[in-house]
C-alpha cells in the first residue's frame, strides 16, 4: 500500500519540487521510501511513496518503468492474482525483473491496455504515463476501495491519493465549493465525483481516465455490478459462496509480511479469522472497546481470539477521546461525519504498532442484508419502490427524504434544516433536491431489496465507509485488506434470486451457514451493532460546547449562530457532531 502523485503541464516546466512536495505531504502512506520520475522535457512528473508488501528489495522501487523506460507506474494497492497474472504475460513473451504486483500492470497495460483492469483482482489507484503517445491513463478499484482525486486547471493536471497532496502542489489553487460544503450535511460526506474544493474531483470507482497528448480527458466506467435472478439449490450456493470466500481470504493473505485482522466479534471479522485457520494461518488480532459497557466489541471479539488463539490486543477507549477529532480533520482532508472515524483510527494505531496490514469485513453487510435498514424496508406497507420510481421519472414525489436518506442521515439534514444551518447568503447553493445523489443511483430495473443494496455499495460503503477506513488505517501507515469485496464474490450473490441469499429470519444466510457451527453461541446470537460506541459517548454537550463556542464558521457568516445554539439547547446530538466535524475541519483547512 502507498501514496501516488503526479502532475502533467501543459503550459511550462514542472517543478521538480512541487513533486517532491506532494510526496512528503503523503509521507504516512509510504515510510518506507520514495521516488519521483520526471520526464526529459519536464512536462510530466510522477511521485511515489511506498509502503512494502511484496519484494522488499529494491526492485520494488517506484515509480517503476518498463524494458525500454517508454511506460511509467506510480500504484498504491494490491492486485492479488498477480502471480496467475504475471504466468499468463510471460506466455505472452514479457520478461519479469522485479517479484512485484506493480511490474504486473507494466506489462498487463502494455498487452492488453485499459482492458486490463478487467483481469484484476484487488484494490487499486494508479497511473501510467505513455512517454510515446504523450497520454496519461489512470485508474481506481471496482469498489473504490483505494482513492484517486485529481485537479484540472489552468494547462495543469494534477492528481494524488489524498487532497492534501494536490494541495501541496503551488501550482494549485482551491476555493469552497459551498455546493459540497452542503451536501456534506445532507450525506455525512462529500460524493463523487465531487469534493469540498471546486477545483478538485474524485474520479469515481470502477472509472478510469484517459489524458491525451492534446490535453483531452475522458473518464469511462469500466465495471458496474451484474445482476441476474438466478434459483438454486440452498446447498449449492452456501458451498458456492464458502469456495469464493475462502479462496479470496487466502489470496489476500499474499505478502512478505506478517497480515493481522480487525476483530469485532461480529459475523465477518470473526468469519476472517475462522476461515484463516482453515489454511494454517492465525493472525494477530486487534479490537477496539468502550469502558462500562457491556455489549462492548472488545467483550465479544475475545471470545473468538481465545478460540483460534490470535495472539489478541485490544484497546479501550474514554470519553476524552473525543478531542482526537481535531487530528482527524488533518487525516481526512475533506469531512466525514461517519461517528466511527475515531475508534477506526485508533484500532488501526494500534495494529500498526504490530503489524503493517490486517483484514476487515466491510462489504459484508451491503452484500448479505446485514443492515437493519435493508430489513425493515417493507414496500408493500409504504409503497417505496413505486414512489422512488415517480421520484426517478422527475414527478415530484420526494420519498427517499423518509426512508433511505433518513437511515443514513443521523440527524438529518433536509432542504429546510439547511437554510436553518447555513447563513441566507448560502442558500444558493442548496440543491432544489438535497437528495440527489441518493436518487443517481437508485435502480428500477432490479428488485428492491437489490436496489436497497445497490444503494448502500455506491453511497454508505463506497463513498463513506472505505474512504473513513482508507484514511484512517493509511494515516498510521497500516494497509487494510477487505476480502469480502472480491468482485468474483458480489458476482455471484447479486447473480441470484434474493430468497436464495437472504433469509428474514437469519442473519446473512450465506455466511451463517458456513461459520454456524465454528464460532462461539454468543457471536452467533448478537445483535448487529455496528463498529460505534454507546450513544453517550456522542452526546457530550459540553464538549460540543467548547468546539462551538468561538465558531469561525459563524463568525465567517457561513452557518447561523442562534442555529447551533438551538441545537445545544436541544441536546441534539448527531447533528451537533456533523457541525463539530466540519468547523474543526474548516478552521484547519480554510
Amino acid at each position: 500500500m502507498c501514496g501516488i502523485a503526479g502532475q502533467v503541464k501543459y503550459n511550462g516546466k514542472i517543478d521538480s519540487a512541487n513533486i517532491d512536495a506532494m510526496n512528503d505531504a503523503i509521507q504516512h502512506r509510504g515510510p518506507d521510501g520514495h521516488g519521483i520520475y520526471l520526464n526529459a522535457d519536464a512536462s510530466v512528473g510522477l511521485g511515489h511513496r511506498r509502503l512494502s508488501f511484496l519484494d522488499l528489495s529494491e526492485a520494488g522501487k517506484q515509480p517503476m518503468t518498463n524494458e525500454d523506460g517508454t511506460l511509467w507506474v506510480t500504484y498504491n494497492g494490491e492486485v492479488y492474482n498477480y502471480i496467475e497474472l504475471r504466468v499468463e504475460l510471460e506466455g505472452h513473451g514479457h520478461v519479469f525483473h522485479s517479484h512485484t504486483d506493480t511490474e504486473v500492470l507494466l506489462h498487463g497495460y502494455e498487452q492488453w491496455g485499459a482492458g486490463m483492469l478487467n483481469r484484476l483482482k484487488g484494490m487499486f489507484a494508479f497511473a501510467i504515463w505513455d512517454e510515446k503517445k504523450k497520454e496519461l491513463f489512470a485508474a481506481r478499484d471496482r469498489f473504490g476501495i483505494k482513492p484517486l482525486y485529481y485537479y484540472y486547471e489552468g494547462g495543469s493536471f494534477v492528481f494524488g491519493s489524498e487532497i492534501k497532496a494536490i494541495k501541496a502542489n503551488k501550482d494549485v489553487t482551491t476555493t469552497l465549493d459551498f455546493t459540497s460544503f452542503a451536501d456534506y450535511f445532507v450525506y455525512r460526506y462529500v460524493p463523487s465525483p465531487k469534493s469540498i474544493w471546486q477545483e478538485v474531483k474524485k474520479l469515481p470507482a470502477a472509472h478510469y481516465m484517459l489524458l491525451k497528448a492534446n490535453g483531452e480527458l475522458s473518464i469511462k466506467q469500466y465495471w458496474d455490478i451484474p445482476f441476474d435472478e438466478k434459483i438454486i439449490p440452498d446447498k449449492e450456493a452456501i458451498e458456492k459462496f464458502d469456495e469464493l470466500l475462502f479462496n479470496s481470504i487466502k489470496i489476500h493473505a499474499r505478502a512478505d509480511v506478517p497480515v493481522g485482522s480487525f476483530l469485532s466479534g461480529g459475523y465477518d471479522s470473526s468469519a476472517l479469522v475462522y476461515y484463516m485457520s482453515r489454511f494454517g494461518y492465525t493472525p494477530d488480532t486487534f479490537a477496539i472497546g468502550f469502558e462500562n459497557w457491556d455489549v462492548s466489541e472488545h467483550l465479544f471479539a475475545e471470545m473468538v481470539a481465545k478460540q483460534y488463539g490470535t495472539n489478541h490486543h485490544a484497546l479501550i477507549l474514554e470519553s476524552q477521546s473525543l478531542d482526537l477529532l481535531d487530528h482527524l480533520v488533518w487525516v481526512y482532508d475533506e469531512p466525514n461525519g461517519d461517528i466511527s472515524i475515531i475508534p477506526t483510527y485508533l484500532v488501526s494505531q494500534e495494529a500498526a504498532k504490530k503489524v503493517k496490514t490486517v483484514m476487515s469485513g466491510e462489504g459484508s453487510d451491503e452484500m448479505l442484508v446485514g443492515y437493519q435498514w435493508q430489513k425493515d424496508y417493507a414496500p408493500e406497507k409504504v409503497g417505496f419502490l413505486e414512489k422512488l420510481k415517480r421520484l426517478v421519472k422527475g414527478e415530484n414525489t420526494p420519498y427517499i427524504h423518509g426512508y433511505y436518506a433518513m437511515a443514513m442521515a443521523m440527524g438529518r439534514f433536509d432542504g429546510a434544516e439547511l437554510r436553518k444551518l447555513l447563513h441566507p447568503d448560502l442558500h444558493q447553493h442548496i440543491n432544489h433536491n438535497v437528495d440527489w445523489y441518493y436518487q443517481s443511483h437508485f435502480r428500477t430495473d432490479i428488485p428492491e431489496l437489490k436496489a436497497m443494496q445497490v444503494m448502500d455499495f455506491k453511497h454508505f460503503m463506497g463513498e463513506q465507509i472505505l474512504g473513513k477506513v482508507d484514511r484512517a488505517a493509511m494515516a498510521n501507515s497500516l494497509e487494510v485488506r477487505v476480502p469480502f469485496l472480491d468482485h468474483e464474490i458480489v458476482e455471484f450473490v447479486f447473480g441470484l434470486s434474493p430468497d436464495v441469499y437472504y433469509r428474514k429470519d437469519e442473519t446473512k444466510h450465506l455466511l451463517y451457514q458456513n461459520i454456524k457451527n465454528h464460532l462461539p453461541k454468543e457471536i452467533l446470537d448478537r445483535r448487529k451493532q455496528g463498529f460505534v460506541g454507546p450513544d453517550k459517548y456522542y452526546m457530550n454537550m459540553a464538549w460540543y460546547e467548547r468546539r462551538l463556542v468561538d465558531s469561525k464558521l459563524v463568525a465567517d457568516k457561513i452557518i447561523n449562530g442562534e442555529y447551533v445554539q438551538q441545537l445545544l439547547a436541544n441536546k441534539d446530538h448527531w447533528r451537533l457532531w456533523k457541525v463539530s466535524v466540519m468547523e474543526l475541519w474548516y478552521r484547519k483547512w480554510c
